[in-house]
This record gives structure tokens, C-alpha cells and sequence, in this order.
């Protein structure tokens, strides 16, 4: 079989130029040094919100979990963000959380929990050279999970100066994104996505763009 690039490369002539050029810009603004991961929300419009916002700040990598609640994405809402997204599903264990933080822990993240802690500190002032950043986003009831709180290297909040305790959970994901991307840009910390990475990107993008894809892909590599 040949190998992902040149996958990418023989499925990049059934498309326009225009469809070319622009994956090869967007993929150029991709990221996976943050990704955001929604633990058991319930309200299918606030995930696919920010399934809408993570495609429009470039973030690539989404983690879904699901130990009561299951994911839906609303179409409209999330304006079809999630076919050029990578969506990871949790939803096979007891304790999806659990396995979902051991993930990515073992990948280098560190875990920021996204809510009012003691030791919390405003998202505009989070260290973005410590490393790669998961943020955490809990349910909309009850917040996240205590697997979450107690595992969490790092908490963070969104600043508020009104009578109301909290943001809608899509609002203030949107915000964090804001804060930490365009900080991210202006600095010198390699953000871009590997070379692996963007090809297996790219390989998705372009099977969802082509209607035969698959036939295709059966025939360029039988005759390897």
C-alpha cells in the first residue's frame, strides 16, 4: 500500500486548485499543541458549538467523552465543523474520563481544568511554554467531573464582572480559545502540526471531499 503522503498526493488531482490551495493554507494554521476535551455534556448544541469554534481557531484535535451522555453534533449549529475535525470519541469503558486523561498524559498534555479553584489562575495568564495543553470542559449542571478536579496539573478561569456565577459552557470554551491561540501565534513555541500529523489530516479532508474516494484509493493502491 503507499504510504499516507502519496495517498494524499494522487487524491489532491480530483479536486480544484481552489480546493487545494485551501487545504494547503488551513493546514498550515492547524494545531494540536492545545486540544479541548467536553466531558458528558448533555446539551448537544453547546458541544457542537464548540466543535464550531475549535475548527474556526484551528484547533484539530477534539476529545468527546461520554460515560452517561452521547454525543451528537447538530449540523447546523456546528456548521459541519466536525468533518474537518478530529473527533475522539470515550465511550467504551466504565470510567471514560479515567482513560481519557491516562491518554493524554501519556502524550504529553497537561490537564487544566477549566473552572473556579483555589488554585486557579485567569486564562491570559497561563504559562504557554510548559507544554501542551488539554483543556477540560465539564458538563453544564455540575461542572467536571472529581477525576477531573483531582488529576488537573493546572485550573483556570475566564474573568467575569457580573451578577451571573458562570459563562454558557460554549461562550466561555470560545473565550479560552480566543486567549490562548492568539497568544500562542506571537510567540516562538512550535505550535504547527507534525508532518505525520498534516498528512493525516489532509488524507480525511480529502476523502470527505471526494465522492469516490474510496474506489479510488482501492484501485491507486491495488496497482501498486
Amino acid at each position: 500500500m503507499h504510504t499516507v503522503k502519496e495517498q494524499v498526493e494522487y487524491l489532491s488531482e480530483f479536486v480544484t486548485d481552489y480546493k487545494n490551495d485551501l487545504f494547503r493554507r488551513l493546514i498550515a494554521e492547524r494545531t494540536s499543541y492545545v486540544t479541548m476535551v467536553l466531558e458528558d455534556f448533555y446539551q448537544q448544541h453547546n458541544c457542537s458549538a464548540v466543535l464550531r469554534s475549535c475548527d474556526c481557531f484551528g484547533i484539530q484535535n477534539v476529545h468527546v467523552i461520554e460515560n452517561t451522555n452521547t454525543f451528537k453534533d447538530n449540523s447546523e449549529i456546528s456548521m459541519g465543523a466536525a468533518d474537518w475535525l478530529t473527533v475522539h470519541r470515550h465511550r467504551k469503558r466504565e470510567n471514560n474520563t479515567e482513560e481519557t486523561i491516562d491518554m493524554l498524559k501519556s502524550q504529553g498534555y497537561r490537564i487544566v481544568a477549566t473552572t473556579p479553584h483555589e488554585r486557579d489562575t485567569f486564562i491570559d495568564d497561563i504559562d504557554l511554554h510548559k507544554g501542551k495543553m488539554a483543556f477540560f470542559m465539564g458538563t453544564e449542571l455540575t461542572g467536571l467531573s472529581d477525576d477531573v478536579l483531582s488529576r488537573a496539573d493546572e485550573f483556570v478561569k475566564v474573568p467575569m464582572y457580573g451578577f451571573t456565577e458562570s459563562y454558557n459552557v460554549s461562550v466561555c470554551a470560545a473565550l479560552l480559545m480566543y486567549s490562548v491561540v492568539q497568544r500562542l501565534r506571537q510567540t516562538d513555541i512550535n505550535w504547527h502540526l507534525s508532518e505525520e500529523e498534516r498528512y493525516q489530516v489532509l488524507f480525511a479532508w480529502y476523502k470527505r471531499s471526494i465522492k469516490a474516494s474510496a474506489q479510488i484509493l482501492e484501485r491507486f493502491n491495488h496497482n501498486e
